[in-house]
């Protein structure tokens, strides 16, 4: 049986990351989190104060460059599990898209948990630096987040064989 795309979806705070590493263990999966990559990336280079399009650009060139690792991943047999936030429905369209394109299935993993709740958990992300730890998110960003995120519809989690996670 081949290997699906496994999407993992949520607002910022949702446990998206900690979902994400517990998933690829399991499958045995390879894990890929666009928060490591833009900072190992991108941190040191970045200016402040910090320009929304410099930002958008540079996810947008990861995300392309996951793709291409996440096809090449599943055709080798190991899953790939997406930590990319997969805050629009569009985002998550199109990695669902090249999947399909690529001969693989999706599982849209969605986590959703109150803001408040959220919000507390990236306080508190804030102060300890863990594990899932990869960036400092201050209220004004996941205040912006909040209002970029499209919680998946019925219809996108009944096409991307979705499940419900709590996070």
């Amino acid at each position: 049986m081949a290997p699906a795309f496994h999407l993992v979806c949520g607002s910022t705070g949702a446990g998206k990351t900690t979902h994400a590493l517990d998933l690829a263990q399991q499958l045995n999966g390879i894990r890929f989190s666009i928060d490591e990559w833009m900072v190992a990336l991108f941190a040191k280079d970045r200016p402040e104060p910090m320009p929304f399009d410099w930002v958008v650009e540079r996810v947008e060139r990861c995300e392309q460059q996951i793709g291409r690792m996440a096809v090449q991943c599943a055709r080798a047999g190991a899953a790939p599990v997406l930590d990319l936030a997969f805050l629009r429905a569009s985002n998550r369209a199109n990695f669902a898209a090249l999947a399909d394109e690529a001969g693989f299935s999706v599982v849209l993993h969605f986590l959703d948990v109150p803001a408040e709740e959220r919000w507390n958990r990236v306080k508190a992300r804030n102060q300890t630096r863990g594990e899932t730890f990869s960036l400092d998110v201050p209220k004004w960003m996941f205040d912006f987040m909040e209002k970029v995120w499209e919680p998946p519809t019925p219809a996108e989690m009944l096409a991307y064989n979705g499940e419900y996670v709590r996070g």
